[in-house]
């Protein structure tokens, strides 16, 4: 009886009082919670109603936290879901239906779990954390923002080539596929992004199976979903997305290789290898973890006298190869930019900062719980009981793919710079690991790994509620939160400084006759998300340059819109402070400059940020004076 009134009462009680809210004026992102937690409301006295006085009784202060934090997780995916149909032009008072429905798919599961036995039902709390993750990704991907450096990489798409000074190929070619199936979209943008973190939870399942059976497969199918780096390469199209999928296809097939003695296995190891390589360089350090791995490994060396190693290694340059030749014809300059350039820059110590990004990348519990590992592994010389033979072997090899990148990273931080992601994909290595260190035993575990086992669910509980809360504050905002001034990070307000260039570039274009180069002045974050954005104001876009025209770092701008191209074209200039137009550099490179306007970004009437403007007319490639 109680699923029967909750299922009908509940829903109908929210959809009507989110009605009356939005009649009421109210804001979309207050209407959702209220409505929402209306519906929870009711739901929970249903269900209370139900209950008999033992079950009534045996319900304490955990049962309810339960209760707050579904509840929370509900608001945040229906928060998305009604941005998503927002964004597609749908009224409020139709897309709150499939919102509900959305709401429904956590609480009635959720409460049913909150109020049992939690520890006998372990399995059931794992498949709905993962599919409350993916599902948290789909409806966010088409609705918040997209960071400047996809923005960035969807103009690799628009300019498709073998190599670029920055990156290999495969982002854009990802983008490129997307746009053409779901269109100019963030959707669109970011759907190689979804596909290639579902082909890193398959490996990663299937790896963790081979190694520890199906149920610490399960465990670590739950931390890709979880863990930041997994979530965001599954969600945001970098590099780093098709890198952690080729990263897990290459640990599968080498497992299978060296460990499973499947011959076929090593060209399926190359293929992903190469496909990782036209990701990103990084995934290269396989390559040594490999052929340490087969020296060290008694078993494994026979593999040095046998030829399907070395057809893997061609299949890898083979895929590499258009790489290869596209830097030949450029000096060489992507492989510069990853090496020589970074290696001469200012000598300084950053380990603490590669710590710090670790710590953020896997969480302080996954840092705690690797360290666990890899002191447990010294003890990894005989079997564990109920393992199989050969899982000493198994453990070198993973603990090596882990250590060995870890190592070169490290030792690069002793007197370089380091980039928040460089360690993301190595932690693929650990996953299967920690998976089954989340379900052991008691008796296989130390003090400190039972600690960790029981940190884990909270842990992931937390994460996910942050990802929700963050992705909702970037859509809908949240109560008593401004936003954030720098949306070259926080990704809040694109969309209003786009209407507003294009405004601005029309009106002279009336008054002028002719059209405007608009050039944003930091490194590629204003011309890049302008471009994108600037589709939704223009069939033709925008056409957008940086501040590679005064004599700044220009990345590929450089050459896909050479200065000596330009020449005495009238500018519109945009940038976030005051000084950068005021920059002598500027005022040297063309006849003359306009008055600087000062303009206020501002969102459901909160403001964002300001920003600056000035144009610039009749540009000269070579320096006037």
């Amino acid at each position: 009886m109680y699923r029967r009134f909750a299922i009908l009462l509940a829903p109908l009680n929210d959809i009507v009082a989110f009605s009356a809210l939005m009649a009421a004026g109210v804001s979309l992102r207050a209407g959702n919670g209220l409505s929402c937690a209306a519906g929870i409301v009711v739901t929970w006295i249903l269900r209370w109603q139900a209950m008999s006085v033992a079950e009534r009784q045996s319900q304490d202060w955990r049962v309810f936290t339960r209760i707050l934090i579904i509840g929370f997780m509900a608001i945040f995916l229906r928060g998305g879901a009604l941005a998503l149909f927002q964004r597609w032009g749908w009224p409020p008072q139709f897309s709150i239906f499939p919102a509900v429905a959305l709401g429904l798919a956590v609480t009635l599961p959720g409460f049913s779990y909150a109020a049992s036995e939690v520890a006998k039902r372990p399995w059931r709390l794992a498949f709905g954390l993962i599919a409350y993750a993916v599902v948290l990704r789909l409806v966010y991907a088409g609705s918040v923002e997209l960071m400047p450096e996809e923005t960035y990489y969807w103009n690799y798409s628009r300019h498709l080539d073998f190599g670029y000074l920055d990156h290999p190929p495969m982002v854009a070619w990802l983008i490129r596929l997307g746009t053409a199936l779901f269109g100019q979209t963030e959707f669109g943008v970011r759907a190689g992004a979804l596909c290639c973190g579902a082909i890193t939870s398959v490996f990663i399942y299937k790896l963790t199976r081979n190694l520890f059976g199906a149920a610490s497969a399960v465990a670590a199918l739950l931390l890709v979903q979880a863990l930041p780096y997994f979530f965001l390469s599954g969600l945001l199209i970098t590099p780093d997305a098709p890198l952690a999928a080729a990263w897990a296809a290459s640990l599968y097939f080498l497992e299978r290789a060296l460990i499973g003695n499947r011959s076929r296995a090593w060209w399926f190891a190359g293929i992903s290898l190469g496909l990782g390589m036209i990701s990103k360089y990084s995934i290269a350090i396989l390559v040594p973890v490999t052929m340490v791995f087969m020296l060290w490994d008694s078993t494994s060396r026979r593999w040095w006298r046998r030829a399907d190693p070395y057809v893997a290694a061609l299949l890898a340059l083979a895929i590499f190869s258009p790489v290869l030749v596209w830097n030949a014809q450029h000096e060489w300059a992507s492989f510069a930019f990853q090496t020589s350039r970074r290696l001469a820059e200012t000598p300084q110590f950053a380990l603490h900062k590669l710590i710090g990004s670790i710590i953020v990348l896997i969480s302080p519990t996954g840092l705690l719980a690797v360290a666990g590992m890899l002191l447990a592994a010294r003890h990894a010389g005989e079997p564990h009981v109920g393992e199989p033979p050969d899982e000493p072997r198994r453990r070198r090899l993973f603990t090596l793919a882990m250590l060995l990148p870890l190592a070169v990273f490290a030792a690069f931080s002793l007197r370089h710079e380091v980039k928040l992601d460089w360690t993301g994909a190595l932690w693929t290595a650990a996953l299967p690991a920690l998976g089954c260190a989340m379900i052991a035993r008691d008796a296989a575990l130390s003090r400190f790994g039972r600690w960790i086992r029981a940190a884990w669910m909270p842990t992931i509980v937390t994460l996910l509620l942050i990802y929700g809360a963050g992705l909702h504050y970037l859509v809908l905002g949240l109560p008593g939160l401004g936003y954030g001034k720098h949306i070259e990070v926080i990704p809040v307000g694109w969309r209003e400084l786009t209407a507003h260039i294009t405004e601005t570039a029309k009106a002279y274009r009336d008054t002028s006759g002719s059209e405007v180069l608009i050039v944003g002045m930091d490194r590629y974050a204003i011309a890049s998300e302008l471009a994108f954005y600037g589709g939704a104001h223009s069939t033709s876009g925008l056409e957008t340059a940086n501040s590679h025209l005064f004599g700044g770092m220009g990345l590929m701008y450089e050459r896909w819109m050479p200065p000596e191209a330009q020449e005495h074209r009238n500018l519109l200039l945009v940038a976030w402070t005051q000084g950068e137009l005021e920059d002598k550099a500027i005022a040297a490179h063309v006849e003359r400059l306009g008055p600087i306007e000062d303009v206020v970004l501002v969102r459901n009437g909160i403001i964002i940020r300001h920003y600056y403007h000035r144009l610039a007319f009749d540009y000269r490639y070579r320096n006037a004076e």
